[in-house]
């Protein structure tokens, strides 16, 4: 982006985004396609492809045959490339049914298959109470289906954060029927019932609010060759990726990666990363977790 791009006005600064996204995804686009989508005057668009053609004059020309503006073999992403994953993500979105098309600026959607088992749409009342709940420090009373088989109706918990990870979200909160932090998965908890002034302090959530750095490395079983394609795949620096994560996280990121199996269990093919300090994460997790019982065990003490 120019110098002048902080200065640029929102709307300006997003048509200029929408002639980089055009080029990039379909290698055309024409006056019309600006005016339509943002509802503006033929002259303003003209107005906006001229700045453009300033800002970055070999990503486009003028084919007078198609009337449209085409990408050249010299594009470069003018405005969108450090934002690539998140036009990415919508077509995992528009594949989900998260998002419709027309709330993109995808002209045409490339052929695209996304594989996941899939789970129930998020409720939007729980979502909305869960949220009210973490912004006023209020407990709630909850209906949640539990994997531990218990048939317990109903719980009582004091949400403090939300936490995503490998297409589950989590609700971070304190238990009053275990007087620990726990997680709580968002699409589990079916209902959101009474609410009452938290009295419970989220800092004492040592697993949520310290962070360890997990050490990853190819797994030095591989060969030379694919040990340096994973380093490349997960940027790492002198074959090393050192990941800041929320202890209460961890356990997450871990399974995810079979970062939780010692080296040498699973084929490499299976593990091709492999968590340097497993044993430091997981005594740091297990640690941080008895202070934060502790510590409400005297808090409720106290009270």
């Amino acid at each position: 982006m120019d110098e002048n791009g902080e200065r640029r006005r929102w709307g300006v600064q997003r048509r200029l985004e929408f002639i980089d996204f055009r080029l990039f995804w379909d290698g055309r686009f024409n006056r019309s396609d600006l005016s339509a989508t943002f509802a503006i005057s033929a002259q303003q668009a003209s107005a906006d492809i001229s700045q453009y053609e300033k800002i970055s004059p070999a990503n486009l020309r003028y084919d007078r045959a198609e009337k449209a503006y085409i990408r050249t073999d010299g594009f470069s992403p003018a405005f969108i490339g450090q934002t690539i994953e998140r036009y990415l993500l919508q077509l995992v979105a528009i594949e989900n049914r998260w998002m419709r098309p027309e709330d993109t600026w995808f002209d045409a959607i490339p052929p695209v298959e996304v594989i996941t088992l899939g789970r129930r749409p998020t409720d939007p009342t729980v979502l909305l109470r869960v949220l009210d709940a973490i912004r006023k420090r209020q407990e709630i009373d909850i209906g949640y289906a539990s994997l531990t088989g218990s048939v317990q109706p109903s719980r009582t918990i004091a949400p403090h954060a939300l936490a995503h990870s490998a297409g589950r979200w989590y609700v971070r909160s304190w238990s009053k029927d275990h007087n620990d932090f726990r997680d709580y998965n968002l699409n589990r908890i079916a209902a959101v019932s009474d609410n009452r002034p938290a009295a419970i302090d989220p800092t004492l959530d040592f697993e949520w609010v310290h962070k360890i750095n997990l050490d990853i490395r190819p797994n030095p079983k591989l060969s030379p060759e694919r040990r340096a394609a994973v380093a490349a795949e997960h940027g790492m620096t002198d074959g090393r990726l050192l990941r800041p994560c929320r202890l209460s996280l961890s356990f997450y990121l871990m399974s995810e990666y079979n970062l939780d199996v010692e080296a040498g269990v699973l084929k490499p093919e299976k593990q091709q990363i492999v968590l340097q300090n497993r044993d430091e994460v997981t005594q740091a997790r297990a640690l941080s977790r008895q202070m934060s019982i502790e510590a409400l065990t005297r808090a409720l003490q106290v009270n």
